[in-house]
């Protein structure tokens, strides 16, 4: 995924990287894939291989900004501490991430220094964690709520209801072009189905990739709201941020990393980092 790294400590808005946290929300329960965070994927588990691509694009160090990883169990936590990590337990029956993720911040930083939330998710162990700064940097500088990657759809995905697809408003500009990647738009809408209806070169269908930067304030007034009708409607979280008015930032990316959801998944996972 591009665009690469931003290794300044000069964020927009004057933030700083202390004043900005990767929280990676981990429950051992799951559907389709049990026990998915401690699955061993090369010599560590999934979680850890998260956590260490946060790490290896600059967030965690000492002074600057945080790396946790928000559980509901302590089988979790152990494997996370073991290998050097920050985990926080959580309440088992959050709803929801982002629920999840806003106990952790309150945990980590009751006095509120930490202004930027990043919402990594938990099963993208390939993850170049290194789209996060600029992720960060979309927020502030477009002073939205929330801001999240898109990635142009392939044509294969934009019929899949579990790819999720957004409609981005972008600034005027050539309209036969598609914008490149570390281009921002604004999020006009979310939806499991094909839009925009009859996507062209002009208006293509974009691939939203499920992780979020928040302002914090946005992030606590969020999980203070009831899910919305859109939201429950789509079954998509991020229309209620939406319907309460919120802005979202969209940042391009080059492409969409691949998450894992079914033992498929972590199989063809494990050949790759062997």
């Amino acid at each position: 995924m591009h665009p690469k790294n931003i290794t300044s400590t000069a964020r927009p808005g004057g933030i700083s990287d202390a004043e900005i946290a990767v929280i990676i929300p981990a429950r051992l329960a799951a559907s389709r894939l049990p026990g998915k965070p401690l699955a061993m994927i090369g010599d560590a588990p999934m979680i850890v291989q998260v956590m260490r691509r946060a790490m290896e694009a600059g967030f965690g160090q000492p002074g600057g900004s945080r790396v946790v990883v928000a559980c509901d169990d302590a089988s979790i936590a152990e494997a996370v501490t073991a290998h050097g990590g920050e985990a926080v337990m959580t309440d088992p029956q959050h709803p929801s991430g982002s629920d999840r993720v806003h106990e952790a911040i309150d945990a980590i930083d009751p006095d509120g220094r930490i202004r930027v939330v990043i919402n990594l998710q938990g099963d993208l162990p390939e993850i170049d964690a290194s789209i996060l700064w600029p992720l960060a940097d979309a927020l502030i500088a477009g002073n939205a709520a929330i801001a999240t990657p898109v990635a142009p759809a392939t044509e294969a995905e934009i019929g899949l209801d579990q790819v999720v697809k957004a409609v981005i408003a972008f600034p005027h500009g050539d309209p036969a072009s598609v914008p490149d990647a570390g281009s921002t738009g604004q999020v006009l809408y979310f939806s499991r189905c094909p839009v925009p209806h009859g996507g062209t070169t002009a208006t293509p269908v974009w691939h939203h990739v499920g992780i979020y930067a928040w302002q914090r304030e946005a992030l606590a007034r969020f999980v203070s709201l009831p899910p919305s009708p859109l939201e429950k409607t789509e079954r998509l979280e991020q229309l209620r941020a939406l319907e309460d008015g919120m802005a979202i930032t969209a940042l391009v990316v080059d492409s969409a990393p691949g998450g894992i959801d079914t033992p498929d998944d972590l199989a063809a996972a494990r050949l790759r980092f062997e």
